[in-house]
């Protein structure tokens, strides 16, 4: 019988415990030898901080997998399996195809947008053999930082290259957050292509995988180099503006852009999800649009040493751990919708994630060391068409209202709204000083008054909640931030499922969060790679 890999579940390790004496203890657990195993790794590894039996125990929650030599299944370990406590663990992916339909030989493939769903979607095509070339409106990295810079210094934003636009995605300015709620075959692969261009090796194991926006800048250009040498041409600084097509399903022929003309055999369409103006164009031109629910709120920030020590407690193992991370949610009741904690950022500072003047929205992002004194996270809220309307681009005008609101609130010059927590749990404005990471500036503001009243009444309610779970959450050391109105995106591209095409186009391939089938870099990357894939797999006819 040939090897097969399963996965150990609910172990538990000692802050400090080594690696032998829990590969001993697991193995144990589900009934096998050491004789019995070819190869044993940790595969995931999460910190449990929970209280239990009234104190604080911190250690670490743990997966392990094994590959079994032939016959080394004991009847121990079939009760282990039947109980759950071992499944059999799906082979990794692989983002390269066995087959590439004949129809693809010599073909060109246009992908718009570099973000992880459309580097990841070129590098399978290319690592087949396709041809591809990748356009983004952005610029890339070393220009697009001079144009963040120049953005924080004279607060005139560049509406084609900014901490939304340019080589890496909305990504490369936020977090490098690689965790994801589902679990992939394709994860493995393109974990290990992050880590062979300078990613830490520990991201394959993390729950909480997080790469920092400053190793994003050192891996980026790896991976940027390894596409070139795979065949693909970058078109930074270049903005798709329309396309030829012809038939019926529409087949797209060429992307026309500021720079020319670019004959392709099909298209990836990877904008993200603050490209509101491309999509709008598109639509235009026949594309079909659904609106969506998407997540909206606010910024909260803390003294980092306030969760940590919340959350880690104040002993000798804490010490060892760093700034301390949480995820709150707050389930719906009293007639109000649920709220939640998203893109937590220890040791991190918000920004403002601007793409066009006289908007205002925030961002979380943080360093490979978590180095700054705050804390900060977005409180978020689910709406979709029953509270922002129906039309394909009402949530859309929602986030834009919101923006512009915010603002105007903040001074017109991109300072943002902020308020002590215990300010807005009262509907006051807060007053002295409003210390926060955010570098240009807090300005006092009623952003109880500037949310929607059931946005408001959510967060109120969480806030409370989360302070029994981090005291001092809602306390004076908690300012609000505002507004987090693209924490994921309004709309989606409706595509067949057999062949991820979109409606009414035979060679159109949305993906990732601009088409609305991702929430982060990492489900963006399997999205953009399996939709490839897929291209791969049947062709263009």
């Amino acid at each position: 019988m040939a090897s097969v890999t399963w996965r150990i579940r609910n172990l538990h390790a000692g802050i400090d415990e080594p690696e032998a004496e829990l590969r001993a203890r697991a193995l144990a657990a589900v009934g096998l030898s050491e004789e019995a195993v070819r190869s044993f790794r940790i595969a995931r590894r999460s910190l449990d901080a929970r209280r239990r039996g009234g104190r604080r125990a911190l250690r670490f929650a743990l997966q392990a997998d094994v590959e079994l030599r032939e016959g080394a299944r004991s009847e121990a370990f079939e009760r282990a399996r039947r109980r759950g406590q071992v499944v059999e663990r799906a082979a990794a992916g692989s983002l390269r195809v066995d087959v590439v339909h004949p129809t693809l030989a010599g073909a060109r493939v246009g992908v718009v947008g570099a973000g992880p769903a459309g580097l990841f979607a070129a590098l399978v095509l290319a690592r087949s053999g396709v041809a591809v070339d990748v356009i983004d409106r952005g610029a890339g990295l070393a220009a697009r930082g001079r144009d963040v810079a120049g953005f924080l210094r004279t607060r005139v934003p560049d509406p084609e290259s900014n901490l939304l636009y340019g080589e890496g995605g909305a990504g490369t300015y936020s977090d490098g957050k690689l965790y994801t709620r589902v679990d992939d075959p394709l994860e493995t692969p393109i974990l290990e292509t992050l880590i062979a261009a300078g990613a830490p090796a520990d991201i394959a194991v993390d729950s909480r995988a997080h790469i920092g926006t400053d190793r994003l800048h050192r891996i980026l250009p790896e991976l940027r180099e390894e596409l070139r040498r795979s065949g693909v041409r970058f078109h930074f600084g270049t903005r798709v503006l329309d396309f030829d097509s012809d038939g019926e399903p529409r087949r797209i022929r060429a992307l026309r852009s500021s720079r020319g003309e670019f004959p392709v055999d099909a298209v990836l369409l990877a904008t993200g999800h603050s490209a509101r103006d491309t999509l709008r164009d598109w639509a235009a031109r026949g594309l079909v649009i659904h609106p969506k629910p998407f997540q909206f709120g606010v910024r909260i920030e803390h003294p980092q040493e306030l969760v940590t020590r919340a959350r880690h407690g104040t002993g000798p193992e804490a010490a060892s751990l760093g700034p301390a991370y949480y995820g709150l949610v707050c389930r719906a009741g009293q007639g109000l919708p649920a709220a939640h904690s998203f893109c937590m950022c220890p040791g991190g500072q918000i920004v403002a994630s601007v793409s066009a003047p006289g908007f205002l929205c925030t961002n979380g992002m943080s360093n490979s060391r978590h180095s700054s004194a705050w804390a900060n996270a977005a409180l978020v809220v689910t709406l979709g068409p029953p509270e922002y309307g129906e039309g394909a681009f009402a949530g859309v005008e929602f986030q834009e209202r919101m923006e512009a609101a915010f603002f105007e609130a903040g001074g017109s010059d991109y300072r943002a709204p902020a308020q002590r927590a215990p300010d807005f749990l009262a509907g006051r404005a807060s007053s002295g000083e409003l210390r926060s990471s955010y570098k240009l500036g807090a300005a006092s503001g009623r952003i109880d008054a500037l949310l929607p009243e059931r946005v408001r009444d959510a967060l109120r309610r969480a806030l409370l909640h989360f302070d029994r779970q981090i005291p001092g959450f809602a306390g004076p050391e908690g300012l609000l931030v505002g507004v987090e109105a693209r924490s994921s995106g309004p709309v989606r591209l409706p595509r067949v499922d057999e062949t991820r095409r979109a409606l009414g186009f035979a060679n159109l391939v949305p993906v990732g969060e601009g088409a609305g089938y991702a929430g982060g870099i990492m489900s963006a990357a399997i999205d953009g790679a399996r939709s490839a894939q897929r291209l791969l797999e049947i062709g263009v006819s």
